[in-house]
């Protein structure tokens, strides 16, 4: 045994930069199991993690996390002070090692270790037939069932790395506080590789400085954590509860690894509920006593983007950094794994759906309440066309003036039928204002716009932006001076996907005195007017559910001959679920071209093809960046979820801004 000074901390390192993998773009594939194990039996368990290191590589994955002395068994009580046990475990530990030979993969088991005398909990990490190094536990639990101390010493406190060299047949870091493990491929993320990985050890997460707190500010992306945490009543939600809250406020992945049912029950149960979480979302979940594994794809570029995105987010200074351990265990490959979310701004799950739709709905509406009532409006002022946007802006509008404890006849609704208005979408505007009890008003302003038509010399046969224009102009200039009359203000309906591409008239639809929609997407707007017929029911739900039934159009356009909408905005710019999810990935999540369109690929699968999706991907691009003077000056609009285009705070970002990087990669995706 003998002390390698820091300088050598990283030897074996890649002395110049290799070729960057795709990895599968930023995606790492990662398990957790709970073997069947036999306590004190080393060579049978050994035997069982082999079994399933075979059958992980087979699937392609690439990080593979098992519990805490998981080569012995957690529960051996004194039996751990056995010199017959710690050698059988090395023995053990040996056969693992060799069973990740020619295999990409990172394999985490535990084992106790003596070191100088002390013995230690500690996690071994193997990949391509070696010990990358060990992990010994930093929080030693001497309470309740527990009862460690009787065995383990805490991780040594000096800062150095210890290297075994004569029971291992070679040189293993072994490192306090955890040891930085990276893939040895370079990546384009700065210096360091995408994918760095720390470990922890079960106690370790329940500690209020945790070692993987430092870890995450050391580089790592991805925390495992080798734990044997029994089963009582209320731990689960306990569990969930904590790695929920390390990963998120860490940005990191969190691979935890529980003890499984082969453990000793004479005084505590363990059940193998082995968790996934990444930035606070779980991931995947074996229940307790299933015997199942957790096997997900973990997204490291969205953990990256996440970390430039958050200032809060420090790295630790160089000074200090432990031991960094380097093996190649990231592959390329397709994902067999991620759910991809075709509608991300939506809630799927059936008791979320109402508790999140009124959680929006009371946002916006507390926000507009707050402006009518700082700037003593009296009344306020829309348009209502009997489409989505219009009406989801009414329905908060009502709920602000209930919320004022006003009389809704203070909101004054119009009704500004043009070319292209359709007798559908009109009926629908009118049966909708007089349900809800607002003051209705019909303007029709086809003879004005022909009289505009004449003034700036336009023939009105030319259906081009200026005829379509004119009449969203004509129509605001309206509003405007109707709410200056009344003492009141103009509450705008767009909403965030018509925004993000331009689909907006400059100083049309593009402007009011607030957006109560401003960052609401079409897919979540639809959601919303949904959800409110089911709650309103009666007429009112009549009406919303045949404006959910109607085609999405800007009607500014003539009917066709049977009377028929003829401008679709699907048609023209794309689907609407489409430019939601392009733009979730783009901006949320910070995603390149061609990992979208693959996501987008995997979502849509059987609804798009791949030329469909690539055709209005390179679309969206074009669109949102040729839109961005639109966006840099929009009105007040309250921010209701984690995408929003506010210039005040969202999205900084010059009008003049070249697409050409991001055309380019989506066309050659």
């Amino acid at each position: 045994m003998r002390v390698i000074p820091k300088r050598e901390a990283t030897e074996g390192s890649p002395d110049t930069k290799s070729e960057n993998i795709i990895m599968k773009h930023q995606f790492l594939k990662v398990a957790a199991v709970s073997p069947a194990l036999k306590v004190a039996d080393p060579a049978y368990n050994a035997q069982k993690i082999v079994e399933i290191i075979e059958a992980q590589h087979k699937k392609g994955t690439e990080l593979l996390v098992f519990p805490e002395l998981s080569l012995s068994g957690y529960t051996c009580g004194d039996l751990f002070l056995q010199k017959t046990l710690l050698d059988g475990c090395i023995a053990a530990l040996k056969t693992v090692a060799k069973a990740t030979e020619g295999k990409t993969m990172l394999v985490f088991v535990g084992l106790p270790l003596s070191v100088k005398g002390k013995l230690y909990n500690c996690a071994a990490a193997l990949s391509n037939g070696k010990i990358v190094g060990f992990i010994p536990k930093t929080y030693i639990p001497n309470y309740g069932e527990f009862y460690e101390a009787r065995y383990f010493s805490p991780a040594p406190a000096e800062k150095q790395i210890v290297v075994l060299d004569a029971v291992l047949d070679g040189n293993v870091p072994f490192m306090d506080g955890g040891l930085l493990i990276r893939n040895d491929m370079w990546g384009t993320d700065g210096e360091w590789p995408e994918v760095t990985v720390g470990c922890e050890i079960c106690e370790d997460l329940w500690a209020p400085d945790a070692p993987s707190a430092e870890l995450a500010r050391r580089g790592a992306t991805v925390i495992v954590n080798l734990s044997a945490s029994n089963e009582t009543v209320g731990k689960r939600e306990y569990r969930h509860k904590l790695l929920a809250a390390q990963s998120g406020k860490n940005l990191c992945a969190y691979v935890y690894a529980d003890a499984g049912v082969g453990e000793s029950t004479s005084d505590m149960v363990f059940s193998g509920n082995n968790l996934i979480y990444e930035n606070g979302t779980l991931l995947a979940e074996s229940l307790p006593f299933s015997g199942e594994a957790a096997e997900a794809e973990i997204d490291v570029g969205f953990l990256l983007s996440e970390r430039r995105r958050q200032t809060t987010f420090r790295p630790a200074e160089e000074e200090g950094i432990p031991a960094v351990a380097w093996a190649k265990f990231v592959t390329e490959g397709d994902l067999t794994l991620r759910k991809v979310d075709p509608l991300p701004f939506v809630p799927h799950a059936e008791g979320e759906r109402k508790e999140r739709a009124e959680l929006i709905l009371s946002m916006q509406a507390h926000a507009l309440a707050r402006r009518l009532s700082q700037i003593d409006a009296k009344t306020a002022v829309l348009g209502v066309s009997g489409g989505l946007d219009s009406t989801l802006a009414l329905l908060v509008t009502c709920r602000a003036f209930d919320l004022l404890q006003r009389g809704r006849k203070g909101i004054l609704a119009y009704t500004m039928p043009g070319f292209g208005t359709s007798k559908q979408t009109k009926r629908s505007a009118d049966d909708l204002m007089e349900a809800l009890g607002v003051s209705a008003f019909c303007v029709p302003i086809t003879e004005a716009v022909l009289l505009h038509f004449r003034d700036m010399g336009h023939d009105p046969e030319v259906r081009d932006s200026a005829y379509e224009n004119a009449q969203a102009r004509y129509r605001t200039m309206l509003l405007m001076d109707v709410a200056n009359a009344t003492g009141g203000l103009v509450v705008g309906t767009g909403d965030l996907s018509e925004l993000a591409l331009g689909w907006c008239t400059y100083n049309g639809d593009h402007m009011s005195m607030y957006a109560v929609n401003s960052s609401v997407p079409k897919t979540l707007v639809k959601y919303l007017v949904r959800a409110e017929a089911d709650r309103l029911g009666g007429r009112v739900g009549e009406t919303l559910q045949a404006v959910l039934g109607t085609e999405i159009s800007p009607e500014l356009l003539p009917p066709d001959k049977k009377g028929k909408i003829a401008q679709k905005t699907e048609e023209l710019i794309g689907p609407y679920e489409l430019t939601d999810f392009y733009l979730y990935h783009f901006l949320r999540r910070g995603d390149r071209p061609a990992k979208i369109l693959c996501l987008a690929e995997r979502a849509f699968a059987g609804k798009y093809d791949r030329a469909t999706l690539k055709k209005w991907l390179i679309g969206f691009f074009k669109r949102f960046f040729a839109a961005q003077f639109k966006r840099n000056c929009v009105p007040d609009g309250v921010k209701v979820g984690s995408v929003s285009l506010s210039p005040r705070a969202d999205l900084r970002m010059p009008s003049e801004a070249s697409a050409a990087l991001w055309i380019a990669e989506a066309e050659s995706a």
